[in-house]
C-alpha cells in the first residue's frame, strides 16, 4: 500500500471557509465518481478545524516558530505503485485524472502544494478500525508536516524518526491520551511527477508527516501530561527543523474506503 500526500493552500483571494467548502461539497464527491478508473482505495481531506486555531497557534509556538499551516491536506491510498500506473494507462483513467486536475486549480494553488509519494508506519492504536476525526465527533487529529535539520539528510532523520523518536512518542501515548499515533515517511517514487505538481512545490517537499489523534473531549492535563510533551518537544530538536516545519489540528472526511480490496 502507497499513500499519495498533498499540502494544499488555497488560492490567493479566497477564504479559508470558501476553500473548505468548494474542496469538501465539489471536489470530494468527484473524486469518489472517479475512485475505480484510477485504482482508489480510500481518500480522506483533512481540513484545518477553526475551532482549534488556538491549541495549534501554541503547539508551533512551543517549538519556537513554525511555518504558517496549510489550509488542509489532500491522501489517497494506491495498493501499489503498479496499481497507481495502471490506472493512469486507460484512456478513462487519464480523463479521469486530467479532470481532477482541473477541479483542483479552482480552489488550490498549485505552485504552494507540496506533492509526494509516502509509506505509513503504524506507532500507536487503541481501536481496531482505522481512526477518524469525523467533523460530530471529539475526535481531534494532528497533522505534523516536518522537515529535516540541515546536516542530516532525509534518510538518516527519517531512520532516527522510526528507531528513536517513535519507541519514545509510544512510551508515552497513554500519558498523552493519544488514541493512534503513526509516522508517514515520504520516499522518492517514480510516480511523482504524475502528481503534476510544480517542480519547485515538490523541490521543498517535506520528509513526511506524523499524525496523531486525541479525544479533545477528555483533555488529559497534570504533569505526567507536561513531562510526556516536554520529553517529545526535545526530542523533536534532535532531527527537525521547526521553523520549516509546520503542524495544524484538524477533521478529516472520508470520500473512498474501499476496505475490501
Amino acid at each position: 500500500m502507497i499513500r499519495s500526500v498533498k499540502l494544499l493552500r488555497r488560492k490567493t483571494g479566497t477564504t479559508l471557509a470558501e476553500f473548505s467548502a468548494y474542496w469538501r461539497d465539489e471536489h470530494g464527491p468527484l473524486v469518489a465518481s472517479h475512485q475505480t478508473r484510477l485504482g482508489i482505495v480510500r481518500h480522506v481531506q483533512t481540513h484545518r478545524d477553526p475551532a482549534a486555531e488556538e491549541m495549534g497557534s501554541q503547539s508551533r509556538a512551543k517549538r519556537g516558530g513554525m511555518e504558517a499551516p496549510y489550509d488542509g491536506v489532500s491522501e489517497t491510498w494506491y495498493a501499489s505503485e503498479d496499481a497507481f500506473s495502471a490506472a493512469r494507462s486507460t484512456d478513462k483513467g487519464r480523463r479521469a485524472d486530467d479532470d481532477l486536475t482541473m477541479d483542483e486549480d479552482i480552489f488550490a494553488d498549485p505552485a504552494a502544494s507540496p506533492f509526494w509519494f509516502a509509506h505509513e508506519y503504524p506507532q500507536v492504536s487503541t481501536r481496531r478500525e482505522r481512526l477518524t476525526a469525523g467533523p460530530k465527533t471529539g475526535i481531534i487529529k494532528v497533522h505534523f508536516a516536518l522537515r529535516c535539520r540541515p546536516e542530516l539528510t532525509m534518510a538518516d532523520a527519517q531512520r532516527y524518526w522510526l528507531t528513536a523518536h517513535g519507541p519514545l512518542v509510544r512510551s508515552h501515548a497513554v500519558a498523552r491520551g493519544a488514541l493512534c499515533y503513526a509516522q508517514v515517511h515520504r520516499y522518492e517514487s517514480r510516480l511523482t511527477e504524475t502528481g503534476r505538481t510544480p517542480a519547485a512545490a515538490y523541490a521543498h517537499a517535506y520528509i513526511g508527516h506524523a499524525e496523531a489523534w486525541f479525544d479533545s473531549l477528555q483533555p488529559r492535563v497534570g504533569g505526567e501530561m507536561a513531562d510526556a510533551e516536554a520529553a517529545a518537544i526535545a526530542d523533536e530538536a534532535n532531527f527537525i527543523d521547526w521553523s520549516r516545519s509546520t503542524l495544524f489540528f484538524g477533521k478529516e472526511l472520508v470520500f473512498v474506503d474501499r476496505s475490501w480490496l
